[in-house]
């Protein structure tokens, strides 16, 4: 009976052993996808043709940005393994610059440089909090950059029949996208993501992810048993052999607390990737030139 109940146990734990490992799984697949680690480059907008971001306050009132962003994948100079280049090119944070510094060592913090057109100088910045917000909008440093998983402890919930369409704004008086309906009546993972540290501003955090792709299309936030967040992500594939290559056409978030919104978005063919690109690019140089 004592071996039969030490069998059962041992049992139950390769179980238990084996689903945080598929879970542990996805959850690296969907940081390779958002990271766009299968590809060298990627860039979202240019000078003339930048993607947008628009910011909507609880009171419906709206800044828009315009910008682009450059990812490095393979930058690979000194102890940077990647770079990441985000330029304004409208609204109040024009000519701002910023240069994000990823280094070989994983564990060590991502740095910061950032152009303040109205001082011409650079200031460098040690890694934020991810609760921080990026860029006056919804989205925080830990949704863009600096959430890895082992931030977090996950659990696979299975599978669901995802109903309806991404999150779009509604009521804006401008053109924006449509809203993004090809999840519509796909069976999707669900994932529950707890985050390791005690008190933060979330406890956790659904993600609906595509079984095949990892491209997480939306991602809902609970704090204390309440929906607080939605963020909508629409994935589109790049076309090459790994299906995590993915590029996305809008995000779309919503705070439920006060009813602010964002949304970033871009057309397809402003967004491009692997690329012949000369690392000058991404260096401070190409933020001293940016200017009123």
């Amino acid at each position: 009976m004592k071996a039969l109940l030490a069998f059962s146990m041992i049992f139950m734990l390769s179980i238990v052993n084996a689903a945080t490992d598929e879970a542990e799984h996805i959850a690296e697949g969907v940081y390779f996808v958002n990271h766009f680690l299968a590809v060298d480059n990627i860039s979202y907008g240019s000078k003339r043709h930048p993607m947008e971001l628009i910011n909507y306050s609880p009171q419906g009132k709206a800044q828009t940005y315009k910008l682009e962003r450059h990812l490095n994948n393979i930058y690979q100079q000194g102890d940077v393994k990647a770079r990441d280049l985000v330029i304004f090119r409208s609204g109040k944070l024009r000519s701002t610059g910023i240069l994000v510094d990823i280094y070989k060592d994983s564990q060590r913090p991502l740095s910061f440089a950032i152009w303040l057109p109205a001082l011409r100088k650079i200031r460098r910045h040690a890694q934020p909090d991810q609760g921080d917000i990026w860029g006056g909008s919804i989205f925080t440093y830990g949704d863009i950059y600096l959430r890895k998983p082992s931030d977090e402890r996950h659990e696979l919930l299975g599978k669901v029949d995802f109903s309806g369409c991404l999150g779009m704004v509604t009521d804006s008086d401008r053109p924006l996208p449509s809203p993004w309906c090809e999840t519509k009546g796909r069976e999707l993972l669900k994932l529950r993501s707890h985050h390791c540290q005690p008190d933060w501003w979330y406890d956790y955090r659904d993600q609906y992810i595509d079984p095949h792709s990892h491209a997480d299309y939306r991602i809902e936030y609970f704090k204390d048993g309440k929906k607080i967040k939605v963020i909508d992500k629409a994935w589109k594939s790049m076309g090459l052999d790994d299906p995590r290559t993915q590029y996305w056409l809008y995000w779309y978030g919503k705070d439920l607390r006060t009813g602010g919104q964002g949304l970033a978005w871009v057309d397809e063919k402003q967004v491009s990737w692997n690329q012949k690109v000369n690392n000058s690019l991404w260096s401070l140089a190409t933020l001293r030139r940016l200017s009123r």
